[in-house]
């Protein structure tokens, strides 16, 4: 198999499906299906060899199998071949949020202090003791001369002590070695019942430092923060697209895949694993530290992901009655999962209120202090789902809705992640000509989230669509009748002559009249959770003092347009609050802090979980939601009808 262009080569065995060919050679691509051939985004060409492939069918747009494009997941390759891969079917690198939040008003410091909110206490302790050395009248074994010293000079005298066996044998060595000095770090010295666990042992004092790694597993985007445990300090912090988008890219398609494809759970857990151990190469390698000194690991997914990480089965997660295998989950070590810390690395995940709002909703709820104060919070993390918490200190009620994929570019025509040239702000002007601007400032590409939120307001500011979505005639070329319907040309060749000053390319942006309608559906979701809320506790929206918008993608959101299509409530600006990834942010805090880390187990068993699609309210309310920006025009007081 050769791909071009990147000239990439290849071996493979007959009846591999296009797709396998091309991550075996190093070249992931789009999917939203897990390889079932619906999604239509896998799509290459095959420039030589075509008779060596075998297609089983699958979803390819018109105007795509026009032009010779065949589903890479559904052709499977009997022989020699050469294959285009056009840049609209790769999973490039997206931008990702890893730390500081830009050109917004971030939490307070209070706020953002979560540990000091909390206190530094991480899961571990290390001591170092010197131990008797034994004789032959002085003859008590190896691990009673260790807990002795512990109940001696570390002053657990009234204490119970356990040690797995990966440890116990490692002490024998570890105390002769150290000529009867040793450190050994610890668990759970003032938890209850009073039981210390021994995690790991080594001989005399090692140096370096304890170091720990939070980890927000994102459906989309995978992030990590490398944490000093005994200062509290956050040394380096790196992220990257999830490989288990190679897969499907929501969480529905990837339990599918782990529940009906042979080996499919191993694929989702090996994938994530190595997505995080990726990160902690570079996290290494950028700090100067070694890989063994990470000796905790916390992570913060939503369920699914937590299931998948963990190498659990979430098949029942998508069937009704929607029901995980857990929300809380046992202490387990790093060494068993494969990742590329310090095998016995104590890792834990945050927990989970229910299967569609997981343990990043409790750790962004710990973040944003929704359950320290007396006023009520609207809590909303933005991406394939919306997940929404609502309440104060003395009650939470919380509820998950499909949104699809169109804020990570998928289920749109040019729809593109948050890569360099993705346009991510727009304005059409009253002639109709439009300026975008992109991610890193790049040639565009396509379109990411924030950009068809801006596209979906200015389209109707201008009058090109009507309130249900539907194109006007207007006097503009731009607007065309396409091959699949109408559409509006966002970016074309004069656009690109014109931006650079070099001869136009051969490349256009348009956003259709189905795309459209995509878009309103998703924000109608988004929009129906929260009145669904609302409506479970009888309250309005003047009840609600303050709203933090979490995720990447909330960040870069342009909350005006956003209020202006109907996403998000009509409320004086002042309210919202942009707190960024808050998932990375609470298990970092539950890192470092045992107490923020029992608080999550509180408040996930706090949160009330309203399941949308039971009862017909959020239907009526999703069905209301379906025009621009609502069909009750008194819900939107400062949009003009």
């Amino acid at each position: 198999m050769t791909f071009v262009p990147d000239n990439l080569i290849a071996d493979v065995a007959a009846g591999t499906s296009l797709r396998q060919a091309a991550a075996m050679a190093g070249i992931e691509l789009k999917s939203a299906c897990g390889g079932e051939g619906t999604c239509g985004l896998c799509l290459v060409r095959i420039t030589e060899g075509r008779q060596a492939a075998r297609s089983a069918g699958g979803n390819v747009a018109p105007r795509r199998r026009r032009e010779g494009y065949v589903p890479a997941c559904r052709t499977s390759v009997q022989g020699d071949m050469t294959v285009e891969v056009p840049e609209f079917a790769r999973l490039a690198q997206h931008r990702v949020l890893v730390d500081k939040i830009r050109s917004r008003e971030v939490l307070t410091e209070e706020e953002a202090d979560v540990v000091g909110r909390f206190g530094l206490q991480p899961l571990l302790r290390r001591l170092t003791l010197k131990l008797d050395c034994p004789t032959l009248t002085e003859n008590a074994s190896d691990w009673a001369r260790l807990v002795a010293a512990l109940r001696r000079e570390a002053g657990l005298g009234a204490l119970t002590f356990t040690a797995g066996l990966a440890t116990l044998s490692r002490l024998p060595s570890a105390l002769r070695r150290g000529e009867w000095e040793v450190t050994v770090w610890l668990m759970g010295w003032d938890d209850i019942p009073a039981q210390v666990t021994v995690v790991d042992v080594a001989p005399g004092q090692p140096t370096g430092p304890d170091l720990g790694l939070a980890v927000d597993i994102g459906t989309t985007s995978v992030v990590t923060y490398l944490v000093d445990l005994e200062h509290g300090e956050t040394i380096a912090a790196r992220g990257t697209f999830n490989h288990q988008a190679h897969y499907g890219d929501d969480v529905i398609t990837r339990i599918i895949h782990a529940s009906e494809a042979p080996g499919g759970l191993g694929e989702l857990h090996e994938a994530v694993v190595e997505t995080i151990n990726e990160l902690i190469d570079g996290l290494c390698l950028a700090s100067g530290v070694s890989a063994t000194s990470i000796r905790t690991v916390v992570a913060s997914g939503n369920t699914t992901m937590e299931h998948l990480f963990l190498g659990l089965p979430p098949d029942f997660i998508r069937l009704e009655p929607y029901i995980p295998l857990a929300v809380e989950f046992p202490i387990v070590t790093a060494g068993d999962l494969g990742l590329r810390t310090n095998p016995s690395a104590l890792t834990r995940c945050v927990p989970s209120v229910a299967s569609y709002v997981g343990g990043d909703i409790t750790a962004g709820v710990l973040v944003a202090g929704v359950a320290e104060s007396d006023d009520v919070t609207l809590f909303i993390d933005i991406g394939t789902n919306g997940e929404m918490v609502l309440g104060n200190r003395d009650w939470m009620v919380s509820c998950a809705c499909s949104a699809g994929p169109c804020f990570e570019g998928g289920g749109v025509t040019h729809g593109l992640r948050a890569v360099p040239g993705a346009i991510e702000r727009l304005e059409i002007e009253p002639d109709y000509e439009v300026r975008v601007e992109t991610v890193g400032g790049a040639e565009p590409r396509g379109i990411c989230g924030s950009g068809l939120v801006d596209a979906l307001a200015k389209l109707r500011e201008v009058g090109i669509i009507d309130r249900a979505g539907k194109f006007q005639k207007v006097d503009t070329p731009r607007l065309r009748e396409g091959p699949d319907g109408p559409e509006f040309v966002l970016y074309g060749q004069a656009d690109a002559g014109a931006a650079s000053g070099d001869p136009p390319v051969a490349r256009e942006i348009v956003i259709t009249e189905a795309d459209v309608k995509n878009l309103i559906r998703a924000k109608g979701a988004i929009y129906a959770g929260i009145r669904s809320l609302l409506g479970a506790v009888n309250l309005d929206l003047q009840a609600v003092k303050r709203i933090y918008i979490a995720g990447g993608f909330g960040n870069y959101l342009n909350v005006r347009d956003a209020v202006r299509i109907g996403m998000l409530p009509d409320v004086d600006p002042s309210r919202y609050r942009f707190v960024g990834n808050t998932s990375v942010k609470g298990a970092r805090a539950a890192l470092l802090s045992r107490k923020a880390f029992e608080t999550c187990r509180e408040l996930a068993s706090k949160m009330t979980y309203l399941e949308l699609s039971a009862g017909r309210g959020f239907m009526e309310e999703f069905v209301s939601a379906l025009f621009l920006p609502h069909t009750d025009l008194t819900q939107f007081p400062s949009v003009q009808g």
